[in-house]
């Protein structure tokens, strides 16, 4: 008898999908080059890595690539066929890591919790951020060291800096960047529910679909717009009757989107608050625009294809890449950006950006 324990479907504790033993198996598929991902959070930031899968696959078309991710993650990654095995970060996942062995490790976690699995787990290669012996990251190789300084250079960061996101990771990585999107797909049943969605709201072909994503996280000070912004520009809106505006958010918004319904009355769709993840991508992808602050909603939007006008104000715009389907509005306020949690600013940088500027840009992407 004989197993082949580097065939992608041999799981050793059970039979593989082809019920099939190993001994004159047509089904036998190597691994090669063995990847590990490690990118846990934010959501955000694991969208706008996807990009790394494509271009990994170039390089390495047999391989067999794991992504170490948070749990809350997970949906996000869930369906991409690119992705071998998802493992979340926890501790009856993550042990067996410390036997196993790959060929390379892309690290992009600076979180120590991250970096230490980089530098825990074995590899013949690894790129971007490690722990080092005295509990702080570190970069691991020469392409990294930008980024990592990135993060300790406010002057770098906020002005001088004009790479993207995807650049600043993909130099990390050592990959070569062919402006690769984002990799994001919907389940059916969530893609069902959007449809589902859809008829009850009496949503119709040829409708212009415009969603409003009112929040932002609750991390750095400011990022989401005002509710009088979102007021104001539904005002405008709703005088073009096959104009429809999808009221979006999460559970942090529930209060905030009261309130707008309260004021907006029968100008907006009421979307809900209680979505799952995948429920409030599905919904983003019945949307021909997008308007929302730098969050999970703008890059769920991204990797959905649709247009979108992002609004900055404490976080940098030039890192964001739109890949040509979208527009931004950055505060005029020169203290952003400023990534600080706590602000007192009146104005403060949302404050300052007005509800005509974000119509225009609409109209500019989908006009009428």
């Amino acid at each position: 008898m004989f197993w082949r324990l580097d065939c992608r479907y041999f799981l050793g504790d059970r039979p593989c999908k082809f019920k099939r033993v190993c001994e004159g198996c047509d089904r036998y598929d190597p691994m090669g080059h063995r990847i590990l991902i490690v990118k846990l959070g934010a959501l955000g930031d694991v969208l706008r890595t996807t990009p790394l899968l494509a271009a990994l696959k170039r390089v390495y078309p047999q391989s067999h690539i794991t992504w170490v991710v948070d749990k809350e993650g997970q949906p996000l990654l869930r369906n991409n066929p690119l992705i071998d095995r998802l493992l979340p970060f926890d501790w009856a996942s993550l042990l067996p890591l410390d036997a196993e062995a790959f060929d390379l490790v892309i690290g992009l976690e600076k979180e120590p919790r991250g970096a230490a699995i980089v530098s825990r787990v074995k590899a013949k290669e690894k790129r971007g951020f490690g722990l080092g012996p005295e509990g702080n990251p570190f970069p691991l190789n020469r392409g990294s060291e930008y980024a990592f300084f990135l993060g300790l250079c406010d002057e770098l960061k906020f002005h001088r800096n004009r790479k993207t996101y995807p650049e600043l990771i993909f130099e990390a990585a050592e990959m070569e960047y062919r402006g690769d999107e984002y990799l994001f797909f919907l389940s059916p049943e969530e893609a069902s529910f959007g449809r589902e969605f859809a008829r009850k709201a009496g949503l119709k072909k040829g409708d212009r679909v415009i969603g409003l994503n009112t929040g932002a996280g609750g991390v750095f000070a400011n990022k989401a717009w005002t509710e009088k912004g979102y007021l104001d520009l539904i005002a405008g809106l709703k005088k073009d009757p096959a104009t429809k505006l999808l009221l979006l958010g999460g559970p942090a918004e529930r209060e905030r989107n009261r309130r707008i319904l309260k004021e907006a009355g029968a100008a907006v769709i009421d979307t809900g608050c209680e979505n799952t993840l995948g429920e409030f991508a599905a919904l983003l992808d019945l949307c021909d625009v997008v308007v929302t602050g730098d969050t999970t909603a703008l890059h769920l939007a991204i990797g959905l294809r649709k247009k979108v006008v992002a609004l900055f104000g404490p976080t940098c715009a030039q890192e964001i890449e739109l890949y040509g389907r979208g527009e931004k509005v950055v505060s005029s306020l020169a203290c952003a950006p400023c990534y600080r949690r706590k602000c007192e600013a009146s104005p403060n940088c949302m404050e300052a950006i007005t509800a005509r500027e974000v119509m225009e840009k609409i109209q500019g992407l989908v006009p009428r």
